[in-house]
């Protein structure tokens, strides 16, 4: 394809490590850590606050984020020192959020309205309130007030199952089984280290420092991880697959990419990581949370004009490592060849099973990580595709350059 003036490019940003819950930043407000990743993304990229034309910055557990006030983007936005007259979003669509984020600011571009977005989002799972009863608020006559943990069974109380029994009973309707996720769980953490080893996320993490807590390396993967100690684990709420150990924690961390538009980053001399080809959003029924992703990745590669076998690398998160099985074997549509070369490029550096998976920042991580893969692979084609709550999913397309 040629190049056009009004490309959207990756220009280049950083994520934060990530935290365990409970760990090393459980006291850090998500807000802080937004705007520390937000400082570091734009230093990253080589661009200064002032060149922000717009902010979409995500996020996923609002008992946490409103601990600090409304409107966490805007104020995350102000913190990191961009300029008070720019414009800024803040994002709710569970762990589609950053990815969403992405979404909206390439349309931003392509729509003549901004030159640079600064995309993006952070969480802090463990920081979340508990909720007590509104009727508090106007006194209580009997009894004492009750608390509602809204970290206790994610997707139930909205009338449905635990994501975690939903994600699980879809994946074995689909052949998957509990010692394929196992693997696929042992194998995030085995590829990270081996990333970790040859330097690959010495140029994704930015060390946070914070008065509340500082870390400078991702807390969740272990390398003492093996099949038996997997297999040893009971499933959650009593589901079919997915356990503590092929499923990610509740996370803490954030993550932000700066986009640009062609014309305005040559002009500036930057150089960009790769180039937003095409987009996918999909929408299931609430328990297909496994497909959605595959679903989202098929309609970025029609929005691109490219079919599956020109990609040369996948990244679809690992919200429990039943996810990319369920979408790998979906985009391969019964051929299992086809199956084989999806895994074989899926998540080489690892993902959110061994890393952490702190849901408004990893749409964006995602995105950053596969671009920073093709790069270091010398080029070629990506797909980055998130599910989120309730059976969506987003994807992006990315062609390197440079």
């Amino acid at each position: 394809m040629t190049d056009h003036p009004d490309d959207v490019l990756l220009v280049g940003g950083t994520r934060t490590p990530f935290s365990r819950f409970g760990g090393a930043l459980r006291e850090v407000p998500s807000v802080d850590i937004a705007a520390f990743a937000m400082r570091a993304a734009m230093e990253q990229a080589g661009i200064r606050p002032e060149d922000v034309d717009e902010v979409y910055s995500g996020v996923t557990i609002p008992s946490e984020e409103s601990l600090e006030g409304s409107i966490p983007a805007r104020v995350a936005m102000l913190r990191a020192g961009i300029p008070e007259d720019r414009l800024s979003l803040t994002i709710d669509r569970a762990c589609c959020s950053s990815m969403t984020a992405a979404h909206l600011g390439t349309r931003a571009i392509r729509a003549g309205e901004a030159d640079v977005v600064l995309i993006g989002g952070a969480d802090n799972m463990g920081r979340a309130a508990f909720l007590m009863n509104p009727t508090i608020r106007w006194g209580i006559k009997r009894g004492g007030p009750k608390l509602k943990d809204p970290m206790a069974e994610p997707g139930a109380d909205i009338g449905g199952k635990p994501v975690a029994v939903d994600a699980g009973e879809v994946a074995v309707e689909h052949g998957v089984t509990r010692e394929e996720a196992d693997e696929f769980a042992l194998r995030s953490h085995q590829t990270y280290f081996e990333a970790k080893a040859r330097g690959f996320y010495d140029g994704e993490i930015t060390p946070i420092t914070h008065d509340l807590g500082d870390l400078a390396e991702d807390e969740g993967p272990r390398a003492d991880s093996s099949l038996e100690r997997l297999a040893r684990l009971r499933t959650i709420f009593d589901g079919p697959l997915v356990t503590p150990g092929n499923a990610p924690g509740q996370d803490t961390g954030g993550c932000y990419v700066v986009l640009a538009r062609r014309r305005w980053v040559e002009e500036r001399g930057l150089t960009p990581l790769a180039r937003i080809a095409g987009l996918g959003s999909a929408a299931r029924a609430p328990r297909e949370i496994p497909v959605a992703p595959a679903d989202a990745i098929n309609r970025a590669l029609g929005a691109s004009g490219w079919d599956l076998d020109s990609i040369d690398g996948f990244e679809i998160n690992e919200a429990f490592s039943c996810v990319p099985l369920v979408s790998a074997r979906v985009l391969a549509d019964g051929r299992t060849e086809v199956e084989k070369r999806v895994l074989d490029r899926l998540n080489v550096n690892g993902g959110a099973v061994a890393m952490g998976h702190p849901p408004g920042a990893s749409g964006a991580r995602i995105l950053l990580t596969l671009a920073r893969q093709l790069a270091a692979q010398g080029g070629g084609r990506g797909v980055a595709s998130i599910c989120g709550g309730l059976g969506q999913g987003d994807a992006a397309a990315l062609e390197a350059v440079g």
